[in-house]
């Protein structure tokens, strides 16, 4: 506390990222990063953008790095707003899209920046209890709003709707934009994106973050129509007008395509993610069927704080949320095969102790 704060600051709940820790031999399965290194193709790029160039401001329009993701997607390139990670993406959503009297929805066990955004800009919010199985149902939507924000598939549950779901939530609210947040379809959801054309009130968004394993370049996008690509632009280049710099843009590119690595990558987790289920659920854990990078687990005789400090012993994390609802879930990241094994191998040891 300070008496130099803003009076907003007072009132702020900042969002607490995923442990970072420095831990020797550390198998960090709480962040959902990819377990594998980006494509060689972005590191390349990278390397060649390394050049007398970067005395020069990067393009603020990000245009090839549009235009490639346009393409990848089979939209135009006007349909396309790019930002600094999908958390600022997220940030001028929330500020120039869903900042209205009414109030914005979305789930109440979901990305926990989103609450965050609502007090940073002062949005007016209720959250909409997922079902007695943590899965979303669009029928709690139906309601006067603001907007509407849901991650798909959700997280922490890993669980997605179909597109006929997604259409039926977009169609009821045709006054109101519904953004689908995207961080994780890659794993095995489908995404809005071909529903874009045809809506004018859809904002989808996306990261690389996850499948194109490029967290520590910050890079996600918005793919909407250009009506909502102008409400991005002007709330960035009020705060903004360089969010991605030169090596961002570069490596972004190379990651966008190369397809035939993202479609590798993402098959190997699935296969590891699937293995990791079956596992667990032979240990006795009750697993969600997950559709993305991470499952969402608990087992009925095992306090979860005391599994994921029994883990961390054993230079294992895993995230544990201490919320309402989930307390007695943990959340954790596919790691390859053999951290996957190390985890199934740490858990088995820690369930054949006497625990809480």
């Amino acid at each position: 506390m300070s008496r130099f704060w803003s009076p907003i600051v007072h009132t702020l709940t900042p969002y607490v990222p995923g442990e970072q820790p420095r831990l020797a031999n550390l198998i960090k399965l709480n962040t959902n990063e990819c377990p594998y290194g980006p494509s060689p193709r972005v590191l390349e790029a990278i390397r060649a953008a390394t050049d007398d160039t970067l005395r020069l401001y990067p393009d603020p329009t990000a245009h090839a790095l549009c235009a490639a993701i346009a393409r990848a997607h089979d939209v135009p390139a006007d349909h396309v707003f790019v930002g600094n990670g999908s958390d600022e993406v997220l940030a001028h959503t929330f500020q120039g899209l869903l900042n209205h009297e009414a109030p914005l929805l979305f789930p109440d066990i979901s990305y926990s920046f989103y609450p965050v955004y609502c007090g940073l800009y002062g949005i007016s919010h209720e959250v909409v209890p997922l079902d007695s199985a943590m899965r979303i149902d669009i029928a709690d939507y139906r309601r006067p709003c603001g907007g509407i924000i849901i991650p798909n598939p959700n997280a922490p549950t890993g669980m997605a709707l179909g597109l006929d779901a997604i259409r039926t939530l977009v169609t009821d609210h045709p006054d109101a934009v519904v953004v689908v947040d995207e961080a994780y379809v890659d794993f095995g959801a489908d995404t809005a994106i071909p529903l874009v054309a045809g809506h004018p009130n859809l904002l989808v968004v996306r990261t690389l973050s996850k499948s194109s394993a490029l967290a520590g370049l910050r890079v996600g996008y918005a793919i909407g129509q250009p009506d909502l690509i102008a409400a991005l632009t002007r709330v960035k280049d009020s705060f903004n007008s360089y969010p991605l710099d030169r090596l961002a843009q570069a490596g972004a590119i190379a990651a966008i395509e190369d397809r035939e690595w993202l479609a590798n990558t993402r098959e190997k987790i699935i296969s590891s993610r699937n293995r990791l289920t079956d596992s667990l659920g032979k240990m006795g854990f009750e697993v969600l069927p997950s559709q993305a990078n991470f499952i969402f687990a608990r087992h009925p005789d095992r306090d979860a704080a005391y599994l994921a400090a029994a883990l961390r012993e054993r230079a294992i994390i895993v995230r544990h949320f201490r919320t309402p609802r989930i307390a007695q879930w943990l959340r954790i990241t596919i790691g390859t095969d053999s951290e996957c094994q190390a985890l199934v191998t740490g858990l088995a040891d820690v369930l054949a102790q006497n625990g809480v």
